[in-house]
């Protein structure tokens, strides 16, 4: 994970607003859209009800979650799997990335129940665009192929205006 920052009082309000809930076993903040919102969310391996939680980076970003929705609906992660299957070097860092997206939770807690457990379909097949996406935004580029191709098809979906401030990035009021 790259640098992530402490959670702020107005963090966890617009995150609330993003889910439209409570948010629960938060961490921190593991990445920001341009207008300084958060965009991705890092949470404990283990909810506070004690419930074991694989999703160790979760996509809050309204903008990001339609698109990876659109994707979804447009057959991407069969073909992302089916390409796993013929491609030996995409496979091989699709593992890679499943045991970073591994070393990143462990490092909040172990939890037996997820031992080897990772998010979106990690190692073996492609479950879930937004847990790569939001794994690839935390990471940074390179860490995790798949969700730098959905980045990539999404393309600068910070670019349309933030639900938060009204108004693209560049032209959000602080």
């Amino acid at each position: 994970m790259r640098q992530s920052e402490p959670l702020s009082d107005e963090d966890l309000r617009i995150i609330a607003d993003q889910l439209g809930r409570a948010p629960r076993g938060l961490v921190a903040v593991a990445w920001r859209s341009p207008c300084g919102c958060p965009g991705v969310i890092a949470t404990e391996p283990r909810l506070p009800g004690g419930s074991p939680f694989p999703t160790f980076y979760y996509l809050t970003d309204p903008r990001a979650v339609v698109g990876c929705s659109r994707l979804e609906a447009d057959g991407v992660m069969a073909s992302m799997t089916a390409r796993l299957g013929q491609d030996e070097e995409l496979a091989a860092a699709h593992r890679r990335a499943h045991e970073s997206y591994l070393a990143d939770r462990r490092a909040h807690g172990e939890v037996p129940e997820l031992e080897g457990i990772s998010a979106g379909g990690m190692p073996r097949r492609v479950k879930c665009l937004h847990a790569l996406l939001a794994h690839a935004l935390a990471a940074g580029p390179g860490v995790n192929p798949l969700g730098d191709e959905t980045l990539e098809l999404l393309g600068p979906f910070w670019d349309e205006p933030c639900p938060r401030h009204g108004a693209p990035a560049g032209e959000a009021a602080s």
